[in-house]
């Protein structure tokens, strides 16, 4: 639940409650009041302010997941699926993009250019097997540059994912995380 609550808007609203209150106890002469609103709700404010300014939001989902999803997931999706999955779902501060680091990790972060962005995720089913999308903007690194790293893709997210690399569109690559259930 806290996943989804930004610590950045909560600082805001927080800090900012506790100034006006410490304000306005400095203005009827209220110790108790106004060290409350200086001491807490100023620092409070201004932290929220700073997160705010280094906020990235969490991806969005572009379809609905579907309970058979859901249950497949739970027996299926490897630890690397659900730790991608939690990491881009959250707010999260102090980075350029969600999976920046990981992207430039496995080469497709040009010298000091933008790193693909993250633009939407999905989860479904592939052949009976869970099957976690993201879905990155296209114009930031050509499909071209994917496929030279497709092996490195596929091993970078561990033992038990096959990485597919798709466009749908034009605009969008999109690379879906399979897991291979162990076989008996």
């Amino acid at each position: 639940m806290f996943r989804k609550i930004s610590l950045a808007t909560l600082g805001l609203i927080v800090g900012g409650i506790l100034a006006v209150l410490g304000l306005g106890g400095f203005i009827v002469r209220n110790p108790t009041l106004n060290l409350a609103g200086f001491f807490y709700g100023f620092p409070l404010f201004l932290g929220g302010l700073a997160l705010k300014i280094t906020e990235l939001k969490p991806v969005p989902f572009t379809q609905p997941t579907s309970e058979t999803v859901l249950a497949l997931r739970e027996q299926q999706a490897t630890d690397i699926q659900n730790q991608v999955r939690q990491d881009v779902t959250r707010y999260r501060y102090g980075i350029d993009g969600h999976l920046d680091e990981q992207l430039g990790r496995i080469g497709l972060r040009p010298s000091n250019e933008e790193c693909p962005s993250l633009v939407g995720l999905q989860e479904k089913t592939t052949d009976d097997a869970y099957t976690l999308v993201l879905e990155f903007a296209s114009e930031d690194v050509a499909l071209e540059a994917w496929q030279a790293k497709q092996e490195k893709i596929t091993t970078f997210f561990g033992p038990g994912i096959e990485a597919v690399l798709q466009q749908p569109q034009e605009n969008r690559i999109d690379l879906a995380l399979i897991s291979k259930p162990a076989s008996p």
